[in-house]
């Protein structure tokens, strides 16, 4: 009889064979960590972002080096969905594993369009990013994840496009309360939730007295915004009733348990594969040996199972 531990998980209706994911944004298309692992050993691999038409991106440089993590401002560079549907979404479905392809855009229409035509596909599932600017007339430049009403609208509009697609919504921690926003992406129809994204940050060269970003700010992932992850990840699970995809500095399998305590029921590796391109793989195999080493049958045991202090 094995003791291996059961390491499914269920989000929106799916079964992923395992709880460990790649991050959007980090993982481009695959290509370039085929080397490495197969992504058929990961519960699910999330493609970078999507957006309607080609998108070039901002002007370098556009990603630095900090303590603790890195900050970038790629600024959502992609080839647009329908290249995305022709040319690697194919490559994609050779894999033993789900799809999540995040998708964006500047105004609703924009999401829901993209969202309209990925229905039609192969993927498993839409991961939503409401951190990008809005630029609907009259809405200014104020972020789609940073204004209740806006996140409500959006979700409710991917919702109404994406078919039979389960739509997660990936939420900004650039917000005064994160939870105000889970719960409007809930109301908007949200079947999923996956946080955080990057945090805002800034570093500055004393020598020319310039951002080292060409974008002035980028945002700030890696190890340093774990903590701030993990919390946000527990008060929105406090907060409503959706599963939760938990992301933020993850490096070993001990933080993917620091999340899935706190309440995710699945979690995604980003920053952690630039350095060790098999992160993803380590961490799910750290997480199993956790698993055995306190004789846990299942990981879903762990789900929120964070004893509070009174």
């Amino acid at each position: 009889m094995s003791n291996t531990p059961d390491l499914s998980t269920l989000i929106a209706g799916i079964k992923f064979k395992n709880p460990v994911f790649t991050a959007s944004g980090t993982y481009g298309f695959g290509r370039e960590y085929l080397p490495y692992y197969d992504p058929s050993e990961l519960g699910a691999i999330t493609t970078k972002g999507i957006c309607l038409n080609p998108k070039e991106g901002n002007r370098p440089p556009r990603a630095a080096e900090t303590h603790g993590g890195m900050l970038n401002a790629v600024g959502l560079q992609n080839p647009g969905v329908q290249y995305f549907t022709e040319h690697e979404l194919p490559q994609l479905k050779n894999y033993n594993t789900k799809i999540i392809v995040n998708i964006f855009g500047s105004t609703i229409e924009e999401y829901a369009e993209t969202a309209g035509i990925l229905s039609g596909t192969e993927i498993d599932m839409l991961e939503v990013n409401i951190s990008c600017p809005n630029l609907e007339p009259g809405k200014g430049g104020i972020t789609f994840g940073s204004e209740p009403r806006l996140a409500e609208a959006v979700t409710s509009a991917v919702k109404k496009r994406a078919g039979n697609k389960p739509v997660s919504v990936k939420l900004s921690p650039n917000v005064t309360d994160i939870t105000e926003i889970a719960r409007a992406a809930e109301a908007g129809g949200a079947d999923a939730l996956s946080l955080i994204n990057t945090l805002i940050g800034m570093k500055i060269d004393i020598n020319t007295r310039r951002p080292v970003l060409k974008n002035n700010t980028g945002g700030l992932s890696g190890r340093a915004v774990k903590p701030v992850a993990v919390r946000m990840v527990w008060q929105v699970c406090r907060a409503v009733k959706l599963p939760v995809i938990g992301m933020g500095g993850i490096y070993t399998g001990g933080d993917a348990v620091e999340f899935i305590l706190a309440g995710a029921a699945a979690v995604a590796v980003g920053t952690a594969a630039f350095g060790e391109p098999a992160a993803a793989v380590k961490i799910r195999d750290e997480l199993s040996a956790y698993l055995v080493l306190n004789d846990i049958k299942s990981v879903s045991e762990l789900t929120g199972a964070v004893q509070i202090w009174n």
